[in-house]
């Protein structure tokens, strides 16, 4: 039984942690926001029949509307599939992946960038079929570390060896990591907060990944209040394109 499994055994006997609402798809296996993205799943096997991604790059427009979160439950559900997934934090100003699988942030993509680390030496192993690839310690140029070729290597190697890689960076208005990576994937979901995001902020992140040539695969919309009064996030990932 992995630490995941454990912590969902632990949640179903009451014994919340700090982040028991952000891995809903391990703690509320059956719950509807799991059920939202498992959908988001399959939206996505069905993106593109023809020229299927592999590489997916998640941003926002602004901070905090569920990037970080979308990611970390879409690998989870992805490997529950059978899919051999690779999540990798990229949000190297403000990384939350590690936090939310609980893990330790002391290596990780840094350190393959700059230090010629094996990403194998480094990757965490959450769950079965599911890799995790922190951001590691907190670099003085993170957007030339994006842009460098050992990056863009980096990303070929993982295509070849993953059935899918989720990349989680920082939102676009803070920053122009997020547009750097995008163009290097062969996606971005734009994840956007239904309580919060402004439509002149969604314009302007999808103009800007138009503008590098970034494949926009479509949105997610989170924070969404069902009927039931339950919070879910659903996915629109649109064919083709």
């Amino acid at each position: 039984m992995t630490r995941l499994q454990k912590k969902a055994d632990s949640m179903s006997s009451g014994k919340h942690g700090d982040y028991s609402d952000t891995l809903v798809t391990i703690v509320d296996p059956n719950g509807p926001g799991s059920e939202a993205y498992r959908r988001m799943r399959t939206n996505l096997f069905y993106a593109s029949v023809d020229d299927p991604p592999k590489v997916v790059v998640l941003t926002s427009s602004g901070p905090g509307e569920g990037k970080s979160t979308t990611a970390a439950n879409l690998g989870v559900t992805l490997s529950e599939a059978g899919k051999s997934t690779l999540v990798v934090d990229c949000d190297l100003r403000k990384p939350m992946l590690h936090r939310y699988f609980e893990t330790r942030n002391i290596t990780g993509l840094v350190d393959i960038l700059t230090m010629d680390r094996k990403p194998q030496d480094l990757w965490h192993e959450p769950m079965l079929n599911l890799k995790l690839i922190t951001a590691g310690p907190p670099p003085l140029n993170p957007a030339e570390l994006l842009s460098s070729q050992r990056f863009a290597k980096f990303l070929e190697h993982a295509r070849q060896q993953f059935d899918y890689v989720l990349v989680d960076t920082p939102p676009m208005r803070v920053v122009a990591d997020s547009a750097i990576v995008g163009a290097l994937g062969d996606g971005v979901l734009l994840v956007v907060d239904a309580q919060g995001t402004r439509k002149n902020a969604l314009r302007q992140a999808m103009r800007e990944l138009e503008g590098v040539g970034a494949r926009v695969l479509g949105t997610i919309l989170n924070n969404v209040v069902a009927s039931e009064g339950d919070y879910a996030a659903y996915g629109y990932i649109r064919a083709g394109g």
